[in-house]
């Protein structure tokens, strides 16, 4: 039976929030290991606000972008290496560094990373997910929705259920920038719409909207297609 392959972008904030948060990973692969048998996981993991905190310093000391880039990549694989033990029964033994080959290991999960300065991990999904056939993202954040507007900046913010790609990247914009904190990766949205992929944007702190979503059930977040 061929498996049905998803890409999961976590991110780096639900895995290490600020202490790497072993009870949050523990219900995580909980979640994820009830559907192994009929579905594969790619997880690409971010690098959250422990990269962002590094990317700052680095900035008040005269940092380049791609200075920036390159630690929040760093930090990508040090959550990437805590994910892949945490599933290193079903695991690739290696971290997927390399988004544009295609993986034809026979595990039910592999683990990736960052890449290369200038790309974040929602285009490290969407890059993989070109390579490898793959026309679903599941991106696990720490909000319920896409908004139409930043709900911390406007108060009366409106959650979006779905949304096509044209009005989706009229809310992200084109532009990428080292730590940027975005529902989906501006520069990633441009080839995820002309890929056509379905991106699912659901809050990982609420892992029973991920199993509804995996159960084909109704579930609270985000559909961009």
């Amino acid at each position: 039976m061929n498996k049905e392959t998803i890409i999961i972008s976590l991110g780096g904030s639900l895995v290490a929030p600020g202490d790497i948060d072993i009870e949050f990973l523990k219900k995580f692969k909980n979640s994820l290991q009830k559907y192994l048998f009929q579905k594969s996981f790619f997880i690409f993991v971010g690098g959250g606000k422990t990269a962002r905190n590094y990317q700052k310093a680095l900035l008040e000391f005269g940092a380049k972008d791609k200075e920036r880039d390159e630690i929040g990549i760093n930090v990508s694989r040090l959550n990437a290496e805590v994910v892949k033990q945490l599933f290193s029964e079903f695991s690739y033994s290696k971290i997927i560094i390399d988004p544009t080959k295609k993986i034809n290991a026979r595990k039910s999960v592999l683990v990736g990373a960052g890449w290369k300065p200038g790309r974040s991990t929602d285009y490290v999904s969407v890059v993989s997910a070109k390579a490898n056939n793959i026309n679903t993202i599941i991106n696990l954040t720490n909000v319920d929705y896409v908004y139409d507007k930043n709900p911390k900046e406007f108060q009366g913010a409106k959650p979006i259920k779905e949304i096509n790609w044209q009005d989706f990247r009229k809310i992200v914009g084109d532009k990428w920038s080292p730590g940027l904190s975005m529902p989906f990766d501006p520069e990633a949205s441009k080839i995820a719409e002309k890929l056509k992929l379905k991106v699912v944007m659901i809050n990982g702190k609420n892992l029973e909207r991920l199993e509804d979503f995996l159960n084909n059930k109704s579930f609270i977040g985000t559909i961009i297609q």
